[in-house]
């Protein structure tokens, strides 16, 4: 008898029952060999592994041997990421293709070097002949992280040398993946739209002379269509997830696998995978559900005696998922603020205008205000909670219009530039390809050690 692909028979149920009973390990077992369960310590604090010169974090500062934390900050290549986005806002230019130069190579580019970088990617924004047809139209899956980890594994069989890790070849194919990510992601989505709930199927080509953020808007719609706002606010949530130290989850996942020497695609699919977990880039879409939720099961969801209450049946495991959890607030680095959620705030409050939405705004604002006093009621807490980036991320791409199928590959086309900075940087040193010295201590910038951030 064929047995059914998905199905989970007696003997699977029986079998799986044996591997608990006998995998099990007592958890107090970790703390007497003073084993660490992944990137965090017994604390719960960062494992030190490597070092990095990508990003820096800054959360917290020492005081006669204390530690106490202060108002976050993020640096890409030791510049201030809220610094890089007044910039952009301020000249109202986009933003993320100049992040990528930068994370890459380390400094800024003028307005030539960006000029012709952006002309690069905008030429490597082409797949292959019939790769549409022949890969993505295939069995199209429902989670749209398989489907783009399933292309990236596809993309190493049209590529002549998709082994050869030098560094040429692997900027060359890191700067593919950068111009193709959006395609990939966005037309994995409109396929299974197509094929599993009868929607009309459009592939609009991208435009050489629009940013990302704007080519995202202009294929995924079928006007392709948008506002300066729409495209402006998404290109700064592509440059404020494009990096995040070498220790978040993904990253510390780029670096571990390029450290074995295989080949980019292999290290991005990986990393992929990593990122589609809950807990790190599925995120937001939690936070969205969970406001969902909120207005659903709430008689008056602008009474803040029943968003509290509510909050508190969170807590409590009575409301949602029942998880015990408050999405979208705590960090495992951050306390008294995450810049990414700083950043964000004020352009949310623009867009909830333009699409009239201010209700809902003020919901998640209560919710920010009520939290953390919520959580430091009913919880033992060792440091301070606050809104984290995808707070706000989710509102953001829900406002966009979207869908949830896409907020975690969204997140991936940002971070990617992060992953290859990281990958190239793994490489380079790996080789002890010799650095010119630094003339004095002041032009060295300060490490980061990988592992400590989340």
């Amino acid at each position: 008898m064929n047995h059914i692909f998905s199905e989970i028979t007696p003997e699977i149920i029986e079998y799986s029952d044996l591997c608990v009973k006998n995998s099990y390990i007592e958890p107090s077992l970790y703390k007497k060999h003073q084993v660490n369960r992944g990137l965090r310590d017994l604390d719960g604090n960062g494992v030190l592994t490597g070092l990095t010169e990508i990003s820096e974090i800054q959360a917290y500062v020492f005081e006669d041997g204390k530690k106490i934390g202060t108002e976050g900050k993020l640096f890409y290549r030791g510049v201030d990421v809220e610094e890089l986005v007044a910039g952009f806002v301020k000249e109202k230019r986009f933003g993320f293709e100049e992040i990528v130069y930068l994370l890459l190579f380390g400094d800024q580019p003028n307005q030539n070097e960006l000029k012709n970088f952006t002309k690069v990617l905008g030429n490597y924004r082409s797949l292959p002949t019939s790769f549409v047809r022949d890969i993505i139209m295939k069995a199209p899956s429902s989670d749209m992280m398989n489907t783009l980890a399933r292309s990236v594994l596809t993309l190493f069989s049209y590529d002549d040398n998709a082994s050869d890790v030098s560094i040429p070849n692997v900027l060359r194919q890191s700067l593919e993946l950068i111009a193709l990510f959006p395609m990939l992601a966005v037309y994995g989505y409109q396929t299974y739209k197509h094929y599993h709930d009868d929607q009309s199927l459009f592939i609009h080509q991208p435009q050489p002379e629009l940013s990302t953020a704007e080519n995202i808007l202009y294929i995924l719609r079928s006007d392709s269509k948008y506002t300066e706002l729409e495209a402006r606010i998404l290109d700064i949530a592509l440059v404020l997830h494009a990096e995040h130290g070498g220790g978040n989850n993904s990253t510390f996942t780029t670096h571990v696998v390029s450290s074995s020497g295989t080949d980019t695609y292999s290290v991005i699919a990986a990393s992929l995978g990593s990122l589609k977990g809950p807990k790190h880039g599925g995120a937001n879409i939690k936070v969205v559900e969970m406001f969902e939720d909120m207005k659903k099961t709430l008689a008056d969801w602008t009474d803040e005696k029943q968003v509290r209450q509510y909050l508190v049946d969170l807590l409590h495991k009575r409301a949602f998922d029942n998880a015990g959890l408050i999405y979208g607030m705590g960090h495992a680095i951050y306390s008294v603020s995450d810049p990414r959620a700083n950043v964000f705030k004020g352009y949310v409050r623009s867009l909830s205008e333009e699409k009239g939405l201010h209700d809902e705004f003020e919901l998640y604002s209560m919710v920010e205000r009520l939290a953390p006093e919520v959580i430091g009621e009913e919880r033992k807490i060792y440091k301070g909670v606050s809104a984290n980036v995808d707070f706000y991320s989710g509102f953001v791409y829900s406002m966009l219009g979207l869908p949830l199928e896409l907020f975690t590959p969204i997140f991936a086309i940002a971070r990617i530039a992060g992953w290859s900075a990281h990958r190239l940087e793994e490489l380079i040193n790996a080789g002890k390809i010799i650095r010119p010295a630094y003339k004095n201590v002041s032009e060295r910038r300060a490490y980061e050690p990988l592992g400590e951030r989340k």
